[in-house]
Parts: C-alpha cells; structure tokens; sequence
C-alpha cells in the first residue's frame, strides 16, 4: 500500500509564498518521477510541476520563474516552493508519484491541499 500525505498549503497573499511536502510512504520501489497538479472545481486537473528520477523538471508556463520543485530521494519527499504568488493559483494541488509495480508504471495521489490566494 502507497501512502502520499501532503501539507503546507493555506491562505496567503497575493506576492506571497508557501511550500507544499509531500511525502511518499509504503511499497514504492522504483520512481519514475514525482509532480505536483492542481484542480479547481469543474476544471481539469492540470500539471504545475514534475521532476524525474534523472532531476529533469518541467513546469506549467504559468508557474515558471515562480514555483520550483525538488525532491529528496532519501525521504522519498516532493517540495513545492511557490512564490509571487497570483489569486489565479488558488486551486487544490495533488501530489502525483509515478513508480513502477513490476513492468507496469502506476500513478499515485495524494488526498489534496488547498492554497488560497486572497487579501
């Protein structure tokens, strides 16, 4: 069983900044790559940032200059460092881990965290 608990999001200001976690716990044994989504309601659940087992990262153009992700290998840990941040980036964001079980990729989600961007 896979477990992604995620934390860090909350209420800011616009200009401000958050830092999302999320940490990756149970039988993972080969990660492919590790990301951030985000969802509002009625919306589609978009990419905002993926970082592969190589460290490639790609980004949302909306996000790039702005948010950065890393990943510690040795806590099976994904940050997300969100800065300058716009009313348009309030959204759910959902931790991803794809790894692979044998031969087959399978993607995994955490249960979601709010970041609001308000006065």
């Amino acid at each position: 069983q896979v477990q992604l608990v995620e934390s860090g999001g909350g209420l800011v200001q616009p200009g401000g900044s958050l830092r999302l976690s999320c940490v990756a716990s149970g039988s993972i044994f080969s990660i492919i790559a590790m990301g951030w989504y985000r969802q509002a309601p009625g919306k589609q659940r978009e990419l905002v940032a993926s970082i592969a087992s190589s460290d490639s990262t790609n980004y949302a153009d909306s996000v790039k200059g702005r948010f950065t992700i890393s990943r510690d290998n040795a806590k099976n840990t994904v940050y997300l460092q969100m800065n300058s941040l716009k009313p348009e980036d309030t959204d759910v964001y959902y931790c991803n881990v794809a790894a692979w079980d044998r031969l087959t990729p399978v993607h995994y989600w955490g249960q979601g965290t709010q970041v609001t961007v308000s006065l």
